[in-house]
C-alpha cells in the first residue's frame, strides 16, 4: 500500500473497542445522539433528522478509505462484547503536500466519563500517523467544550492557539482552541504504534 493512501482492514480492534464504517443498521443508533441539542451544541451540526442521518451514510460516512487530500473517514465506534455503537470518530486529510489532518470525535452521552473517546481517537491517530504518514494531526474545539479538550490533552496533543470571538457559531460568537502532535512526538509518545498500517 502506498503512502499516499488508506485503505484499513476492519474492524480496527482497541482494548474495548471495534472501529467499523457505519451502515444503515446504523441509523437509529446514530439518532439517538446526534439528534441531541447538548451533544451538538460546540460542534459543526444541527440535531440530525433520519433523513439527514440517511443522507449522511449514503454519501460522507460512506466513505471507508483515503485515497487524496479533501477527504474525511468517519467510523463507528462499537462496545466490544456488546456491538452498540457509542460514538464516531473521524480523520480528515487536509493536505497532501503538507501532510496534515485532523481528528474529531462525538459520543452518546451514556456512554461519557469511561475514555472511550480517548481510546477511539487514539486509534484515529494511529491511522493517520502510522497508515497515512501524516506529519502533523489537530482537533480544533470551542474552548467551553472542557470534555473535548480533556480528551485531546490525555492524547498528548498540545493547545497551540486560542482564537478568541474568531467565528459566528450557532448565532454567538465562538472562541476556538486549537491543538495539535508532530508525528514524532505520537511516535515517542506511543512507541508501540508503527509508521505503517
Amino acid at each position: 500500500m502506498s503512502p499516499d493512501e488508506l485503505r484499513p482492514a476492519y474492524p480496527i480492534r482497541t482494548e474495548r473497542l471495534l472501529l467499523r464504517p457505519l451502515t444503515a443498521a446504523d441509523a437509529e443508533a446514530l439518532l439517538a445522539y446526534r439528534s441531541r441539542p447538548d451533544v451538538c451544541r460546540y460542534v459543526p451540526f444541527q440535531p440530525m433528522t433520519p433523513e439527514v442521518i440517511a443522507d449522511r451514510l449514503a454519501t460522507h460516512w460512506a466513505t471507508t478509505a483515503l485515497t487524496d487530500e479533501g477527504q474525511s473517514l468517519t467510523l463507528g465506534i462499537e462496545l466490544g462484547g456488546t456491538g452498540r455503537l457509542i460514538g464516531d470518530v473521524i480523520l480528515f486529510w487536509h493536505s497532501r503536500q503538507h501532510r496534515g489532518g485532523e481528528i474529531g470525535y462525538v459520543l452518546n452521552p451514556e456512554f461519557a466519563g469511561e475514555g472511550y473517546a480517548t481510546e477511539a481517537a487514539l486509534a484515529m491517530l494511529r491511522l493517520g500517523f502510522g497508515g497515512l504518514r501524516l506529519h502533523r494531526i489537530i482537533g480544533r474545539i470551542d474552548e467551553r467544550n472542557e470534555p473535548s479538550a480533556r480528551v485531546l490533552r490525555r492524547l498528548g496533543m498540545r493547545q497551540e492557539a486560542r482564537l478568541v470571538r474568531n467565528e459566528l457559531f450557532k448565532g454567538e460568537w465562538s472562541t476556538e482552541v486549537d491543538f495539535a502532535m508532530l508525528a514524532d512526538e505520537f511516535f515517542f509518545r506511543y512507541p508501540d504504534s508503527t509508521r505503517s498500517a
